[in-house]
């Protein structure tokens, strides 16, 4: 079956650095659009950060445009969401998402998710 297993997630400090990966099995990771969303008790989840299947394009939420970076290696199944400059308000479970048919930022197109990471940034 279908697995995507995040990993990377932690408590850092205002302004650090945190490397999340999503590593992919059971589909054949090159035909899936990717996305990472996250989401804060009570509140919907949030899209961060889309890439398509080749990894050529990239698409991001304003919140995060500039600090968040996201990659994939086809090769090894894996997508990446590189988060620098973290601020208080990225706090949040951070799932990653893969999409047959595209890669955009609604989350009720993807078809896979992972279980979540949380991701904790003090102030």
């Amino acid at each position: 079956q279908v697995q995507l297993v995040e990993s990377g997630g932690g408590l850092v400090q205002a302004g650090g650095s945190l490397r999340l990966s999503c590593a992919a099995s059971g589909l054949i990771f090159s035909s899936y659009g990717m996305g990472w969303f996250r989401q804060t008790p009570g509140k919907e989840r949030e899209f961060v950060a889309a890439i398509s299947r080749s990894g050529g394009n990239t698409h991001y939420a304003d919140s995060v445009k500039g600090r968040f970076t996201i990659s994939r290696d086809n090769a090894k199944n894996t997508e990446y969401l590189q988060m620098n400059r973290l601020k208080p308000e990225d706090t949040a479970v951070y799932y990653c998402a893969a999409d047959r048919t595209g890669w955009g930022p609604a989350h009720w197109d993807y078809d896979y998710w992972g279980q979540g990471t949380q991701v904790t940034v003090s102030s």
